[in-house]
C-alpha cells in the first residue's frame, strides 16, 4: 500500500474495471433528468435507476463509473465536524442483469488487494445476518478467513427502500489501527468510532418486495456498489479525514492564503476553512452543470452554499468576494477528470463573484438589522415575524438567521416563520394563472411492448403510420372516436417531440390515400417519453381509429417552419452573443414557437444599446450571407472535436446530432429541426432584453414573417400617433413630438407659477386668522377645495414668511380630507414637534398620521370632528412647551 493521489486513484478504479468488460461512462450531471424525486444526484446509483428497472435499456450490461454526488440535509454539521461534507464522489461497478455476487466479491477483493495493496490484516467484511451464499462466496471462493467476516442485522446490511428492488449487501472495512478507536472492549466493526471506516458497501439487488415483507427473487438479479472517493483516499493516503486529501486539503490552502489563517491554528478558523472548502466544490461543479443561484429547488441549494461560505470569510475577516478565488483552485485540481469545469471556468467564477457582492450587500444590512433585534430580545425564541422579514425584505436566509442566533443560545419561532412562508406562497400561486401544460407524457402508462418512435420530421411532414397504441384517461384503451381526446402511439412520425426548449408539432391525422373512411384527427401537441416513444394528443373530431390501423400523418408545414426559423436563429444568437459579450455567455433556457423565440443566457449586467445592436447585426449578417446549415449525427467525441457547443448542464449519449454552420459561426448539439440555409430565416430583430435571475439575462426575439408584422405594427402606431399629432408626413414625427413636449413643459411651468400665486394667496389669508400663543403666533384653519399636493407649498410659504409660527390646516378636496402641519424653527426650539402633535389631533378624527419635527400630515378619517381637533391644538401645544 503506498500513496496515491485522489485523482490517480479514480483512475486506477476505472481502468480496472474497464479490464473487467465494463464501459465505463462519465459522470452523470448533478442535476437529475427525467427523475422528479430528487433535486441533485446524491449517489453513484441514482442516475441510473431507469437501468435497473428495465425503463431504460443501459449502454451495456456492465458499467463503471466515478460519479459526482450533493448531499445537504446534513449542511449544518459540515465544517464543524470533519467527517461532513456536501460534494463527493462515488466510485462504482454495476451489473444489469449479467454478473452476480462471485463476480462482484472477487473482484472487489482482487482491486483492494492487489491492485491497492490495501494490507490483508486490515480488511475485514460484513455481510447479511441470513446471508450464506455470500459467506460461502467469501470464503470459499475469494479466500477471506471466517474469523475476518461479520454478520449484521437488516438495518445494516440490507438494502431496501419501500417497495421495489431490494436485497442484501456486503461492506467493506478498513481497520485504522486501536488509536483510531473508542478503547470499549466491544470495539468492532460497525462501532460508531473511527478504527474500522467502511469504504465499500456491495448491494446485492436479487428480490422484488411489496413492502410488506414478502420478497420475491428476480428473475435478472443486479449488481450496484459504491465506495466514496474521498474516502477510499483517507485510507491510501493515511489521513484522518476529507478534508486532508490531497486536492481537497489544496483548495484549503488556497482560502488560508486568502484570509492569512493558517488550517490548524484554532477550531473556530478551522470550522470556517472547511466550510469554505467544501461548499466552493460543490458550487463549482453545480454551476458548471447548469444550476443557477436562484430562491428555489437546486438553485437555492447553490445560493445556500454560496451565502454560507460568504459569511464564514467575514469571520475569517476577509473583505469583499473571494470565494471565486477558492473556486479557481477546485477548478485547477479536477479540470483532467471534469472537462466541464475548465470549459465553463469563466462563468463558474463570474456567477459565484457576483452572488458573492449581492450578497455582501444584503449581508451587512441584515446582520445589522439582526443584531439590533437581537439585542432587544429578552427571550430565547427569536420572533418568526423578525425571521421572515429579514428574509423576505431584506433577502438574509433564515438558515443563516438560525445560524448566528444559535451562537447567541436563542432559535427562531420556525413554527410561524414557516406559516407566513405558506401564506406568501399561497399568494403567489394565487396570482399566477393556472399551468395548462399538464398533458400526460406517457411515463404514467406501461409502454414497455412499444419500440422507439422513427422520427422522419427532419425531411418530411407527411408519413404514413400504423397506430402502436391508445391512451385515454391514463389507461391503454383498443380504439377511440368523434369528440374523444386521447394520446396515439404510431411506429414512426413526422411531428416533432417537446424537447431542448422547441415545442410540439401540431397536425392532422387522417386515412391514407385511396382509403374511403372519413377520419379527421386534430394533433394539439407531441411528447416524448424517456424511451423515445412519441405521445401525439389529440382530438377526434371525426369518424374512429382502433390499434394497427394505418393512417396518413400530416404536419402543420406553417407552423413547423416559423418554429424552425427561430430555432436556427437561436444558434445565431449564442454565437453572436459569445463574440460581443464573452465565452462566459452559456445557455439557461430557451423557448422556440412560431411566434417568437425567447433565450436565456448567462450574463451579470443589463446589455447596453450598443451591444444589442452589435448582436443584432452579427446575426442578420449571417442570414444574408446565405450560409449552408448541416444536420449529421456523429460520434460525440468528433463533435468535441469540432468545438460542438453542449447544452449547459445536459448530458448526452454516444452519437449525437450536430448542427453545424458551413463557414462554422455555430456549431452546437441539438436534436431540433432547423432552416438549410441561413437565407431562410429572413430577418432577426431582437424585442426585448432583460434580467429574470442573477447572472442571468433574457432576449425575446423575432424572425421572418414575426418580424414583418412588428414592423407592420410599428408603422400602423405612427401612422395613429401622426394623425393624432395632425403631422402630415412622418418625416416630420419626431419634431412634432419634440415641439408638443416642448409646450406641455412650458404650459406646466406657467400652471406651477399659478398655483404658487394661489398658495401665497391662501397663506395670506391664514396669516389674517393668526393668534398670539405665549411668544409665537398659532393658525388653525380649514381650506376647502384644496388638493393635499397643495399642501407642501402652503407649508412652505409659511415657513418663508416666518419662524415664530405654527400652523394646523384641515384640508377639503372632492375624495378625501387631510391634516397638515408646520412650524418654524423658533417654535420646534420651544419643544413643539409637529409629527407628535398631528399624531393626537388625527386621533381625534380616528385616524393616524405622524411626521419631522417641522412638517407632518395625516388622514382625516371623520370630518364631522376637523373643528373639535382643531380646537384641541392649543391645549396640545402647551404640554410640549418646554
Amino acid at each position: 500500500m503506498k500513496w496515491t493521489s485522489l485523482s490517480d486513484l479514480r483512475k486506477t478504479f476505472l481502468d480496472f474495471f474497464e479490464s473487467k468488460d465494463h464501459k465505463v461512462l462519465e459522470s452523470f450531471p448533478l442535476v437529475p433528468r427525467d427523475d422528479n424525486s430528487l433535486l441533485l444526484i446524491n449517489s453513484g446509483m441514482a442516475p441510473m435507476k431507469k437501468y435497473f428497472t428495465g425503463e431504460v435499456t443501459p449502454p451495456k450490461k456492465r458499467v463503471a463509473t466515478c460519479q459526482k454526488c450533493i448531499r445537504t440535509p446534513d449542511i449544518e454539521r459540515v465544517g464543524i465536524t470533519a467527517r461532513h461534507g456536501t460534494f463527493f464522489e462515488m466510485l462504482g461497478n454495476f451489473s444489469f442483469g449479467d454478473y452476480f455476487k462471485t463476480e462482484a466479491c472477487l473482484w472487489a477483493w482482487e482491486f483492494c488487494t492487489q491492485v491497492l495493496k490495501l494490507p490483508i490484516d486490515k480488511l475485514w467484511v460484513s455481510i447479511y445476518e441470513n446471508d450464506d451464499e455470500a459467506f460461502e462466496i467469501w470464503t470459499q471462493k475469494v479466500g477471506v478467513l471466517p474469523e475476518r467476516i461479520v454478520r449484521l442485522g437488516k438495518e445494516d446490511n440490507f438494502w431496501e427502500h419501500g417497495v421495489g428492488p431490494c436485497g442484501p449487501c456486503s461492506e467493506l472495512y478498513f481497520d485504522r489501527g486501536p488509536q483510531h478507536g473508542c478503547d470499549s472492549p466491544d470495539c468492532k466493526v460497525g462501532c460508531d468510532c473511527d478504527r474500522y471506516v467502511e469504504f465499500w458497501n456491495l448491494v446485492f439487488t436479487q428480490f422484488d418486495s411489496d413492502g410488506k415483507g414478502n420478497y420475491t427473487p428476480l428473475e435478472h438479479p443486479n449488481i450496484d456498489t459504491g465506495m466514496g472517493l474521498e474516502r477510499l483516499a483517507c485510507i491510501m493516503q493515511n489521513v484522518d479525514n476529507l478534508f486532508l486529501v490531497d486536492t481537497v486539503r489544496n483548495v484549503i490552502k488556497t482560502a488560508e492564503d486568502i484570509a492569512g489563517i493558517k488550517y490548524g491554528a484554532s477550531d473556530k478558523t478551522d470550522v470556517s476553512l472547511r466550510i469554505i472548502a467544501d461548499h466552493a466544490r460543490s458550487a463549482s461543479f453545480m454551476i458548471a452543470d447548469g444550476v443557477i443561484p436562484s430562491n428555489e429547488g437546486r438553485g437555492y441549494v447553490l445560493r445556500r452554499l454560496i451565502r454560507r461560505a460568504a459569511r464564514q470569510g467575514t469571520l475569517l475577516g476577509i473583505k469583499g468576494a473571494f470565494i471565486y478565488k477558492v473556486c479557481k483552485t477546485v477548478i485547477n485540481e479536477n479540470k483532467d477528470s471534469y472537462r466541464e469545469l475548465e470549459e465553463k471556468s469563466v462563468l463558474i467564477e463570474e456567477m459565484i463573484k457576483t452572488e458573492e457582492e449581492t450578497f455582501g450587500k444584503r449581508l451587512n444590512i441584515g446582520l445589522q438589522i439582526l443584531n439590533e433585534l437581537m439585542e432587544k430580545s429578552d427571550s430565547e425564541v427569536f420572533s418568526g415575524e423578525d425571521a421572515f422579514k429579514l428574509n423576505d425584505t431584506y433577502g438574509f436566509p433564515i438558515d443563516l438567521t438560525e445560524e448566528i442566533i444559535a451562537e447567541k443560545g436563542m432559535k427562531v419561532d420556525r413554527e410561524s416563520f414557516e406559516k407566513l412562508m405558506k401564506r406568501q406562497k399561497e399568494l403567489a400561486r394565487s396570482a399566477r394563472k393556472d399551468d395548462d401544460n399538464n398533458a400526460w407524457s406517457g411515463d404514467e402508462v406501461n409502454l414497455g411492448d412499444i419500440p422507439q418512435t422513427q422520427f422522419l420530421g427532419y425531411d418530411d411532414f407527411i408519413c404514413e403510420a400504423r397506430v402502436l397504441a391508445i391512451v385515454k384517461d391514463n389507461k391503454r384503451v383498443e380504439s377511440c372516436s368523434q369528440g374523444e381526446k386521447v394520446s396515439l402511439i404510431f411506429d414512426k412520425t413526422t411531428m416533432y417531440a417537446q424537447g431542448g426548449g422547441q415545442v410540439g408539432d401540431i397536425g392532422v391525422i387522417s386515412t391514407p390515400e385511396f382509403d374511403t373512411k372519413i377520419l379527421d384527427i386534430q394533433v394539439f401537441d407531441t411528447l416524448k417519453n424517456v424511451n423515445g416513444i412519441y405521445i401525439h394528443h389529440c382530438t377526434i373530431e371525426k369518424g374512429s381509429v382502433k390499434v394497427g390501423d394505418a393512417v396518413k400523418m400530416t404536419t402543420a408545414v406553417k407552423r413547423r417552419m416559423a418554429i424552425t426559423r427561430n430555432h436556427t436563429a437561436a444558434h445565431l444568437l449564442q454565437a453572436a452573443l459569445r463574440k460581443v459579450l464573452g465565452d462566459h455567455v452559456e445557455q439557461a433556457g430557451q423557448l422556440v414557437n412560431d411566434s417568437y423565440l425567447r433565450f436565456d443566457f448567462t450574463h451579470f449586467s443589463a446589455m447596453t444599446k450598443d451591444e444589442i445592436k452589435q448582436v443584432e447585426s452579427i446575426v442578420n449578417a449571417q442570414i444574408l450571407k446565405s450560409v449552408v446549415v448541416d444536420n449529421m449525427e456523429m460520434p460525440i467525441s468528433e463533435a468535441r472535436k469540432l468545438g460542438a457547443m453542449a447544452l449547459f448542464g445536459e448530458k448526452y449519449g454516444d452519437v449525437v446530432r450536430v448542427v453545424k454552420l458551413k463557414d462554422n459561426f455555430s456549431i452546437e448539439l441539438c436534436g431540433g429541426t432547423h432552416v438549410k440555409n441561413t437565407s431562410q430565416i429572413g430577418l432577426f430583430k431582437i424585442i426585448s432584453e432583460n434580467s429574470i435571475a442573477s447572472g442571468v439575462r433574457r432576449i425575446t426575439a423575432n424572425t421572418g414573417l414575426g418580424v414583418l408584422k412588428m414592423l407592420d405594427d410599428c408603422l400602423e402606431t405612427m401612422n395613429n400617433c401622426a394623425a393624432a399629432l395632425k403631422v402630415s408626413s412622418l418625416d416630420n414625427l419626431v419634431n412634432q413630438c419634440k415641439t408638443v413636449m416642448s409646450e406641455s413643459k412650458n404650459k406646466d411651468k406657467e400652471i406651477e407659477k399659478l398655483k404658487s400665486k394661489l398658495s401665497s394667496g391662501k397663506t395670506d389669508d391664514l396669516f389674517k386668522q393668526a393668534v398670539d400663543v405665549l411668544d409665537f403666533k398659532l393658525i388653525t384653519a380649514v381650506l376647502e377645495n384644496t388638493p393635499s399636493d397643495e399642501l407642501r407649498n402652503i407649508a412652505d410659504k409659511i415657513k418663508e414668511n416666518s419662524q415664530d409660527t405654527l400652523a394646523v390646516v384641515a384640508c377639503l378636496s372632492k375624495d378625501k380630507a387631510n391634516f397638515m402641519c408646520t412650524a418654524g424653527k423658533n417654535v420646534i426650539k420651544k419643544g413643539v414637534h409637529c409629527g407628535k402633535l398631528i399624531k393626537e389631533i388625527a386621533a381625534i378624527t380616528n385616524s393616524k398620521g405622524g411626521g419631522r419635527p417641522d412638517f407632518a400630515m395625516a388622514g382625516i378619517k371623520d370630518t364631522a370632528k376637523i373643528d373639535t381637533a382643531l380646537k384641541a391644538v392649543e391645549n396640545i401645544i402647551l404640554t410640549m412647551i418646554k
